[in-house]
This record gives C-alpha cells, sequence and structure tokens, in this order.
C-alpha cells in the first residue's frame, strides 16, 4: 500500500484527522480539490469542547495570537427576556472563539504537514477503489491530463456533506431532515461586540460574533421559504435593522466583502465506517449551523475517529474484530454526543413557535448561575437533557408555572 491512510477533504475534520494520525506514526496522504487558504461557508463558532481539543493539540494559541478573538459571555434575546451571561470554563477553555476558514484551516493543514502527513491540494477525487473493500483512490490533479491509482489501508471521507466518499460506498442515511432555513452572513467593520450576541425572533435568528482583523461576522438564519427576500444585502440589512438596536449599530458600520447565503442546509446522519472506509465531519453528520456545532463536530470526529484506528490497531495486520469494534465504537459515541444537539437544532432550524419560552426566560434571567448552564447547553458543556429536566425546570420556574409550560407545549 501506498499509505496507511489515505482522507479526502483538506478541511476542518479532514486535516485535523490526517494531523492526528500522522503524530501517531501513520504513514497519511491529505487530498483536496482546493488550494489554500481559501475560504469556504462556515458557522464559524468553535464552541468550548472544540476550542479545548486545538488547546490540547497546541492550535488554539496560534489562532489567538493571530487576531482570533474571544467571546467570553453572550447575550442572548430571544424576545421575552434578554439573558447575559459568561460561560463557565471547561477543560481550560473559557470562551467561544469564530476564525476566518482562511485561517483555521490552513492553521490545520500546516500542523497535519508538520506531523508528517503528505497534503496535495488542486487533487479532485473520482472515486474510491475496491470490490469488498475499499483499498484506495483513483484521481488527478487539475492540471493533469490522465488519473492516478493511490492505495492505501483505509480512505477517509472528510469531504463534506455531498461526500463523494459517503455516496460511492453508499453509506446508510437515517435520521435525515429536508432543508427548513436558509442562512446568509456578512463581516462588517467598525460594528463592535463585547462576546457573542444572539437574537432569536419567531421567523428569524441573528448572531454577532467577532472574528479575525477586527471585524464582526453577522450571520442570519430564516426560514427557507423566506430566502429570497433576505439573499441580497438589501434583504439582509433589512430583516437584522429590525432586531434591537441592530439598524443603527449597522448603518454606522460597512460591510467587507460579499453577502454569503445558502440554502442547502440539511440535516442527516451517516453510518460513518464500512470495510476500508470512515467518515468524518460532515460528511458523516450534518446539521443546520443555526447552532453553530459544525466546527465543534468535526474536531471531536477527528479526535474520535483517530483514537479508533490507533487504539483499534484499525489498519493492516490488526485483528478484524479489533478493527469492528473500535469503529462500531466511535459510530456510538459520536450518535450519543450528537444526537441531543441535532434533535435541539432541528427544531431551532424550523422556526416553531414555541409557548414554553415566554414563561421560561423571564424567570431563567433572574437566576445568573441557570443562565450560565443554558449557555452551556448551546456550546455543548452542559447535556440538553439535565438542563432541560422536570427537576431543574422546576427549580428555575417553580411547579405552577412548569405546569404551565407543560400544557402550552401540548396545545
Amino acid at each position: 500500500m501506498d499509505y496507511d491512510v489515505i482522507v479526502v477533504g483538506a478541511r476542518v475534520a479532514g486535516s485535523a484527522t490526517a494531523m492526528l494520525l500522522a503524530r501517531g506514526g501513520l504513514r497519511v496522504l491529505v487530498v483536496d480539490r482546493a488550494r489554500f487558504p481559501s475560504d469556504t461557508l462556515s458557522s464559524h463558532q468553535v464552541q468550548l469542547p472544540g476550542g479545548a481539543l486545538l488547546r490540547r493539540w497546541g492550535i488554539l494559541d496560534r489562532l489567538i495570537e493571530s487576531g482570533t478573538p474571544p467571546a467570553r459571555g453572550v447575550l442572548f434575546d430571544p424576545g421575552p427576556a434578554v439573558l447575559r451571561g459568561d460561560y463557565q470554563p471547561h477543560d481550560g477553555v473559557d470562551a467561544v472563539y469564530s476564525p476566518r476558514r482562511t485561517l483555521l484551516d490552513t492553521v490545520l493543514i500546516d500542523e497535519a504537514r508538520a506531523a508528517g502527513a503528505a497534503i496535495e491540494e488542486g487533487f479532485i477525487v473520482a472515486n474510491p477503489i475496491g470490490n469488498d473493500r475499499i483499498t484506495g483512490i483513483r484521481g488527478r490533479a487539475k492540471n493533469a491530463t490522465t488519473d492516478r491509482t493511490i492505495t492505501a489501508n483505509l480512505v477517509i471521507g472528510a469531504d463534506g456533506k455531498h461526500s463523494t466518499i459517503a455516496r460511492t460506498v453508499q453509506a446508510r442515511t437515517y435520521r435525515a431532515r429536508p432543508p427548513a432555513s436558509a442562512a446568509c452572513y456578512a463581516y462588517f467593520a467598525d460594528l463592535p461586540v463585547k462576546g457573542g450576541e444572539v437574537y432569536t425572533r419567531p421567523d428569524r435568528m441573528v448572531g454577532l460574533w467577532p472574528t479575525d482583523d477586527n471585524l464582526t461576522i453577522v450571520y442570519l438564519g430564516v426560514p427557507a421559504a423566506r430566502f429570497s427576500a433576505v439573499r441580497d444585502e438589501r434583504g439582509f440589512r433589512a430583516d437584522v435593522s429590525e432586531v434591537a438596536d441592530l439598524g443603527v449599530r449597522l448603518a454606522a458600520a460597512s460591510r467587507v466583502e460579499h453577502l454569503r447565503a445558502t440554502t442547502d442546509l440539511p440535516g442527516l446522519m451517516r453510518k460513518p465506517y464500512g470495510p476500508g472506509w470512515a467518515l468524518a465531519g460532515d460528511a458523516g453528520l450534518v446539521m443546520d449551523p443555526i447552532t453553530g456545532q459544525g466546527i465543534g463536530n468535526a474536531l471531536r470526529d477527528a479526535d474520535l475517529l483517530a483514537s479508533a484506528i490507533l487504539a483499534g490497531d484499525g489498519l493492516a495486520g490488526g485483528r478484524p474484530h479489533d478493527r469492528d469494534r473500535a469503529f462500531r465504537d466511535y459510530h456510538r459515541r459520536r450518535d450519543a454526543a450528537r444526537r441531543p444537539i441535532y434533535d435541539l437544532t432541528a427544531r431551532f432550524a424550523s422556526f416553531r413557535p414555541d409557548p414554553a419560552g415566554e414563561l421560561l426566560f423571564p424567570a431563567l434571567s433572574e437566576n445568573p448561575a441557570q443562565v450560565s448552564r443554558f449557555l452551556g447547553v448551546l456550546t455543548g458543556t452542559v447535556a440538553i437533557r439535565d438542563f432541560f429536566s422536570p427537576a431543574n425546570l422546576r427549580r428555575i420556574v417553580g411547579t405552577r408555572t412548569l405546569l404551565r409550560m407543560v400544557a402550552a407545549r401540548s396545545r
């Protein structure tokens, strides 16, 4: 075999997985059709668990030194009340970071290369090869006239929600959800923010987060049916400006670069492994960006998958039983960790009215400790089932109001 592992896709999931495998002593090749640095549509947010992984791998400091600012606190305005609070530290990280992908992806690729991984940019994969088991890939460089065949003991698809690898191996899809929302975002200068700001309304969600170069990213999510009304700058500004004081603030700011917009926001889970192949990041599990989970999901997939491969000896020479058990464990742990936020994200993206929130948020705003726990739910450090358990909700709103919340939900 030419390599132990070929990783298809060099963005967050792919480059992080390659870095960890190369650090573990494997011969790794990473291929991507893009050349770096390059941009891509992104949720931007690295939630605290993802930041903790970057810190453990020695990468977070590089982002900070390059100018990515921390958002240690959040203003969360759902309409009935305004919540303000700071994140509780998690494994040495106390902030959400929102780096530009031109920076984050390049830093991760540099680290993979420094660990010993070979990187081929501008390489287009035609298909994986193999019969009963995937044994490599076939493809070519963008300026080449003939295909190359490259062999490996394992091919990892980290090539996004429209993954060539997942499609070719016919990875089983489940819990699929059609696109429900549309997403638009732009970068603005002269739009200062202290931490993050999130505003939810019945027909929109607006988020403001500090990013590199003293810019602020302004994100707008709306029901998919309203996409045509907000896909240009005039509609985007109009929708954002109707929320709180954002009209005045946006009028004093200047847009940098063009507006990004898409309705290609499905939700789906795929079985992330099979004979000779595995999936990571959006290739294996993708959700609407409205909760900003994508980068953190990719980083955690890289950590889990690399650990499964290295600990389970998931390559040639290892016992098939050990390989299968390691990949099954990767699948189980991924789904157990993501399913609750996957379902919550789908609820947010549907923009379904939640009358219980009219009762919950005013009471929550009076309880700083519970506000911090709620922010922990959004960033992934507090279990959704724990925060929204009847016992905890009773502590926040009292028994009588909890019963009213249940009745409101049932209607």
